[in-house]
């Protein structure tokens, strides 16, 4: 971070002019936010004390860490711990705004990069005057603003890297593989949330397979994609087994007339089988299909939006996977009709050729309700993981105890530790 030899981050104040162009852009990508948020004004102080930065002295007086560094990191520290400040008093009224998240998070990267500690001093209130650079004039001969409702292109322009996504499937009896590649068997019952954050809202409704059987599959799921500023009007999806509509609940299949409504659109890619609803505002893509009388849900989705909940959204069955309690062991799998293990073996091998846990899955289903079509259900959640998962390293997930059906005994994974939770919330 210190070393003269290393090239300056794009995001460090060395005098150079990409720097104030990112700082720039900062600001125009934060000209959408609500009239109450004031994260356009951290970024102006912000840029105001850094300024100072770039003025008398060699590049090479910048250089240095932290702490202990040079006199311009150590300058940009005391800017970035400011910067920090302000976004934490502003955070109540930037709810729901994903350009404040991007600034959280941009400046916890430079206060990694430059070895910057938590606690110390911090930079003066910048002078009141004139505006800023970049904040008045500089918006007409700079870049333009990225659009607020493509989620992928704002954060590669603030980053210069595409956003790190995650998966989430619930298929089957239901399995739910979490967005931690922990892979449990459910015996959930009635309503459990798959997703509960600040931007959507998935529910899945689940009922047995069979009177007395302990297996479930889910027979209904609801979607609510939340009101988001000038993206999109409030929006519900709601399927159920034999009802797989092309449309939101209201009949249309956009975001609304706001300016950003085609941000989130619906289609449908088999009818009455296979929907795919896609929300650009927010870097998620969600496939919904049926299989053998029960609903399968798939997500992509953005690591910045997943993580977007308080402490009271915290049973989610795609954070934490199902609740020890609702976790199926393999004592309690029972065999309903005339398939036995070896065929539902060598159906299953068919489309999984792989011994991962979709095979052991699809054995699981095969035998618990004595219907061979499960096996779809199995196969397409592994193609849509395959389509999903930004490291295919991990697209199979392998129990310890290899060749027995997956259970709490051969997966048990502790809830989700250290989850970044953000403080936004859809106004």
């Amino acid at each position: 971070m210190g070393d003269p030899g290393q090239s300056p981050s794009p995001w460090s104040p060395h005098g150079s002019p990409p720097t104030l162009s990112i700082l720039t852009l900062l600001l125009l990508l934060c000209g959408h936010a609500h009239s109450q948020c004031k994260i356009l004004r951290c970024n102006a102080e912000y840029v105001s004390s850094t300024l100072s930065l770039r003025g008398g002295g060699s590049p090479g007086s910048l250089r240095g860490g932290g702490r202990g560094g040079g006199v311009g990191s150590s300058g940009l520290c005391r800017a970035l711990r400011s910067y920090a400040l302000c976004t934490r008093r502003t955070a109540r009224t930037c709810r729901g705004d994903l350009a404040f998240h991007s600034a959280v998070h941009g400046i916890e990267d430079l206060m990694i990069q430059h070895n910057c500690s938590r606690q110390g001093p911090t930079a003066p209130p910048p002078p009141r005057g004139p505006a800023l650079p970049g904040a008045g004039p500089v918006r007409s001969s700079g870049p333009p603003a990225p659009d607020p409702c493509d989620y992928e292109g704002r954060f590669f322009r603030l980053n210069g890297q595409p956003p790190g996504f995650l998966h989430c499937a619930s298929f089957g009896d239901p399995h739910v593989r979490s967005f931690h590649h922990h892979f449990h068997t459910c015996r959930v019952q009635g309503a459990w949330p798959l997703l509960d954050n600040d931007f959507l809202f998935v529910q899945a409704t689940s009922s047995p397979v069979a009177s007395g059987a302990n297996a479930t599959t889910t027979r209904k799921l609801t979607i609510i994609f939340k009101n988001m500023q000038e993206c999109i009007d409030q929006k519900v999806y709601q399927a159920e087994v034999d009802n797989l509509p092309a449309a939101f609940e209201d009949g249309s299949i956009n975001g609304g007339d706001r300016p950003g409504g085609s941000s989130l659109s619906i289609r449908t890619a088999n009818p009455g089988s296979h929907v795919e609803i896609r929300a650009a505002y927010i870097g998620t893509t969600i496939i919904i299909r049926q299989t053998a009388g029960q609903l399968s849900f798939s997500i992509k989705v953005a690591e910045d939006v997943a993580r977007a909940f308080s402490a009271e959204q915290d049973l989610q069955l795609c954070v934490g996977g199902c609740p020890p309690s609702q976790r199926l062991s393999r004592s309690e799998r029972s065999r309903r009709g005339a398939i036995t293990i070896d065929t539902a073996r060598q159906l299953c091998k068919e489309g999984l050729p792989v011994e991962d846990a979709y095979f052991h899955s699809c054995v699981f289903d095969v035998l618990i309700s004595g219907d061979p079509n499960f096996t779809v259900a199995a196969q397409a959640a592994l193609e849509d993981a395959r389509a999903f998962l930004p490291d295919l390293e991990k697209l199979h997930l392998f129990p310890s105890d290899a060749g027995v059906p997956l259970s709490s005994a051969t997966l048990l994974a502790p809830l989700l530790s250290g989850v970044f939770v953000l403080w936004l919330c859809i106004q």
